[in-house]
């Protein structure tokens, strides 16, 4: 009988983390199983859906860049999500053999971030791709005041911030930073092979969070500012490991260790 597996898909892809996040969680916990990276082409989406949905040994997929929203088009969406949040990371196989997208990176978002008093509180979000739009959505249900959204394209963001209901400004990156109690990188600026990210992070009060989503490097130029100004942070690992989390639990029908997270963290950064 064939092992069962799941994989991480995007272009590129070697950068990511979650093939050993998800073996960690499948070796701690004795399970038969495999979790691989596979670079998917955006013109080769379809055919790799087509494939993937005929092998019965498949659980499923996390989805990375750039194919978040892409992935909409080839799987069933039963949650609503392109309604709501309008992008998927992971897609698994219901028991009829049907292909069924969904998002766990407003959960993985929200979780390190849980103690936060933010209700009314001044946000600030860079980016406005599949990232965004989770971290966005998990926002408007925490009711924060006012969002700055910088994007290359303002009017994209524009749309994005109407779209979950959000008040605030779009505005270009060269914009300064608003005096916000969140702050949040949801691009791929500062990520190994990528611009960087370079903000003022002056006007952020003493009881600023600074939260990159980014995990390669984890030590972002972003996050290295925020320290350098005694700020509070959040690395691209927590929502990495708590979006993980739940699509584990999605594909492999068990709960990870998280009483291990240390463990893990250490795994990750050796």
């Amino acid at each position: 009988m064939t092992q069962p597996y799941a994989e991480v898909i995007g272009d590129p892809i070697t950068h990511s983390k979650s093939p050993r996040i998800h073996r960690f969680w499948l070796d701690a916990l004795g399970m038969e199983g495999e979790y691989r990276a596979t670079r998917v082409e955006a013109e080769g989406l379809k055919a790799y859906f087509d494939a993937r949905g005929a092998d019965p040994a498949w659980r499923g997929c996390n989805i990375t860049l750039p194919h978040k929203t892409a992935a909409l088009d080839h799987v069933e969406d039963r949650g609503g999500v392109r309604q709501s949040i309008g992008a998927i990371n992971t897609v698994f196989r219901d028991g009829d053999g049907r292909l069924v997208g969904t998002n766990t990176d407003a959960g993985g978002f929200y979780a390190p971030i849980a103690g936060l008093a933010l209700e009314g509180a001044p946000v600030c979000v860079v980016g406005a791709g599949g990232a965004a739009r989770a971290i966005l959505f998990a926002l408007s249900k925490l009711n924060v005041g006012r969002v700055t959204l910088l994007n290359r394209n303002p009017l994209k963001g524009a749309a994005l911030l109407a779209s979950f209901g959000l008040k605030g400004d779009a505005l270009p990156l060269s914009a300064p930073v608003p005096a916000a109690k969140l702050l949040v990188n949801a691009s791929a600026l500062g990520m190994t092979g990528q611009p960087p990210l370079e903000l003022d992070l002056g006007p952020l009060p003493e009881d600023a969070v600074v939260y990159d989503i980014v995990y390669a490097p984890l030590e972002t130029p972003l996050l290295t500012a925020a320290h350098a100004r005694g700020l509070e942070t959040v690395d691209g690992l927590e929502m990495l490991v708590g979006q993980a989390a739940l699509a584990f639990e999605i594909l492999f029908d068990a709960q990870p260790p998280r009483d291990r997270d240390e463990e893990l963290r250490a795994l990750l950064l050796g």
